[in-house]
């Protein structure tokens, strides 16, 4: 005897081996067509039969199936619930098969359109308007798949179709995976081996790598586009109102810049007191006089957390016009927060505590590194010191002052950081085979045909540990400050190893790596939303003293403060990534410029991975895994993809190991541009 059931959803067909019991309790033991064993109750069976065979039945059934018109089916079919066999005398007549039968049970288990299943064998026809609104869906289905289809066609074909034209940026940066549009994309990437970005170019609906690896960050990071709101200035009345009563301050202070500075937050002034020492100032631009939290400018600072920095350009933190009436510029008087000290002639620090205090501040002049560093050097500054002579630089005398007292914070940091365990870094410019760390990118000439010059520069002039070394006592002076008085601020610390051994967090602790005590960031609220943080608790603190906590927008234990720490610290390590990307490209573009295939030197860091001598580029070398720390190789880059930033190379030579101590290490700071040891 042969069986019918229904598993799985699916109509099946079994012989049977033995059977036992009787009537309702009857079950069966039987093989499937498979050749399964399994058991079978009554209330499981559909149909029984003694011929044809399971198999024979089963394989015509599937057949008559496929004709079976489904709408005249359920024309033919009562209104009330019915079994399937009686339908099928009603189908097929009295003389219908065993096949037939089977064949109805398929169909009318396979359009639940049509019918609703009520228990076993037995359906109820769906009323006419779920019909008609499933046959729609249907219809509309298939529409769907034809268009995806045509879609998928087009693309493949090297044609970007037009109803996709205003869907470019989500399909390739966030796409609704389930709609027809990224699944024709898909499919017409599987079809020619391409990812999306590089269907997209060769359709002509991307204009460029570099669209693309700006689209993909934008989109993600600044959705509502970069420009600030229409309108978003401050009123004439407010900046006069937070500028009211400020004092003159009776010095003329310098800022000290690279060219492509806009947003300049600190600037120094050195002037001569009796005794033969002098009062040094530091002077960090003002903002948060002007800016209250929760304002519409804190709300936007707090969006974007940072200035993004990348080769080319930058997206401000601020709005323009607002840097506009803050930044340290020359020829203006600027509201500024300033930490005085004195100084005696060896440059050590006397007794005097520092001073902070809000102030207008006259801006005499903005230094530029590319035009001053070629002039001053340390023998320079040191041989003329206290003399007098004509100033072979602009500020010269001030620069000296400056340049001694630099030295003495930076061994008495060097000597800290001996003491936590850590190497001493030498001061003054990195040994001659050192690997650059700093770049300049200039990027000029039409969109699509840019010319791209990449200037290294090491690190470590006069210049850099003046400004350098001030501006990290600066932050360690105002980290104390905000310890002392127990007000919650941004402190940047770095203690033990591991991924979080640098961080930022609410409360003070020891930064190990730069050998300090305590350490806030306070020196850049035009670009950095941690320092204008910082700036509104230095403020409390001046204003009120001992009653700041009383006053401070941030009191003991805010919460908010905390999520602040944390949402910067992600935001700053995307934005640095971001700017590692885009420098990539660059670098990418670089070669292709001078034409491949081209040689370049590169250095092996570890496990395979290698960097330019002369431009920030990272490159996987794997002949070079087996070999030390800062060997030197000659590749030759022979293909670039500018869309995945990887490029083809072939090794030519493997030189000599350079030793270890002749390079440079990367210390706490995200990204390059901004770290703790170029711009604290």
């Amino acid at each position: 005897m042969q069986l019918v059931y229904e598993e799985s959803g699916e109509i099946r067909a079994a012989t049977v081996i033995s059977s036992s019991g009787s009537g309702d309790s009857e079950s069966w033991l039987v093989a499937s067509l498979s050749g399964k064993q399994l058991k079978l109750k009554a209330k499981e069976v559909w149909l029984r039969f003694e011929q044809p065979s399971a198999q024979i039945a089963i394989d015509a059934a599937a057949v008559v199936a496929q004709e079976i018109d489904l709408q005249l089916l359920w024309d033919c079919a009562p209104a009330e619930e019915f079994i399937f066999t009686d339908l099928a005398i009603e189908y097929f007549g009295n003389a219908v098969t065993v096949a037939q039968k089977i064949a109805l049970a398929i169909a009318l288990q396979g359009a639940p359109i049509y019918f609703r299943r009520k228990g076993r064998g037995r359906f109820l026809r769906a009323p006419l308007e779920q019909l008609q609104a499933g046959l729609a869906a249907i219809e509309r289905k298939k529409t769907e798949l034809a268009q995806q289809a045509c879609w998928a066609d087009e693309l493949v074909a090297g044609i970007f179709p037009s109803g996709l034209r205003n869907q470019i940026n989500n399909l390739l940066f966030t796409p609704d995976k389930n709609s027809l549009a990224y699944k024709a994309v898909l499919a017409a990437c599987a079809t020619v081996g391409e990812t999306p970005a590089q269907l997209f170019m060769r359709c002509g609906a991307l204009e460029s790598p570099l669209h693309y690896h700006q689209g993909l960050f934008l989109q993600q990071h600044f959705p509502h586009g970069v420009t600030h709101a229409s309108g978003l200035s401050i009123a004439p009345h407010a900046l006069q109102e937070a500028l009211a009563n400020l004092p003159e301050a009776p010095v003329q202070a310098f800022s000290i810049d690279d060219a492509s500075t806009t947003e300049i937050d600190d600037a120094f002034s050195v002037s001569a007191i009796s005794g033969g020492g002098f009062r040094i100032g530091i002077h960090i631009a003002a903002p948060a006089l002007a800016i209250h939290r929760d304002d519409a400018f804190d709300q936007i600072a707090r969006t974007r957390m940072s200035t993004v920095y990348f080769p080319g350009d930058k997206i401000t933190m601020l709005p323009p016009d607002f840097i506009q009436q803050f930044s340290l510029d020359a020829g203006f008087s600027r509201p500024a927060v300033s930490l005085y000290v004195e100084v005696d002639a060896e440059g050590e620090l006397t007794a005097a505590s520092p001073r902070s205090v809000i102030e207008l501040v006259s801006i005499a002049a903005n230094l530029r590194l590319e035009d001053l560093e070629k002039l001053v050097s340390a023998e320079m500054l040191e041989e003329h010191a206290g003399k007098e002579r004509t100033l072979a630089a602009p500020f010269q005398m001030e620069l000296g002052v400056l340049w001694r007292t630099a030295k003495i914070f930076h061994a008495q940091r060097q000597a800290q950081r001996v003491a936590n365990g850590l190497r001493a870094e030498p001061l003054g410019p990195a040994e001659p085979g050192a690997l650059a760390r700093d770049f300049l990118f200039e990027i000029t000439g039409a969109v699509g045909a840019e010319q791209i010059e990449i200037i290294p520069r090491q690190r470590g002039s006069v210049l850099d540990t003046v400004v350098a070394e001030w501006m990290i006592y600066c932050n360690s002076t105002w980290g104390r400050l905000l310890a002392e008085q127990g007000l919650p601020g941004l402190f940047r610390t770095q203690k033990g190893w591991g991924p979080l051994r640098t961080r930022m967090q609410t409360t003070p602790a020891p930064h190990e790596g730069l050998g300090l005590e305590y350490y806030a960031w306070c020196t850049s609220p035009l670009r950095r939303y941690t320092d204008l943080v910082n700036q509104w608790q230095l403020l409390a603190i001046i204003r009120h003293g001992v009653m700041a906590k009383m006053v401070a927008p941030f009191p003991p234990r805010d919460a908010d403060l905390m999520g602040i720490a944390a949402d910067f610290e992600a935001c700053y390590q995307v934005y640095g990534e971001y700017q590692d990307r885009l420098e990539k490209y660059w670098c990418l573009r670089w070669l292709l410029q001078n034409n491949l295939p081209t040689a370049i030197t590169v250095r092996h860091l570890k496990e395979g991975m290698a960097r330019a001598e002369f431009i920030p580029l990272h490159l996987p070398i794997p002949e070079l895994a087996s070999h030390g720390r800062l060997t030197r190789a000659m590749i030759e880059v022979t293909a670039v993809d500018l869309l995945q930033l990887t490029a083809s190379t072939r090794v030519k030579e493997i030189e000599a190991l350079v030793d270890v101590a002749t390079v440079s290490t990367v210390t706490d700071g995200i990204p390059k541009i901004n770290d703790e040891t170029a711009n604290p």
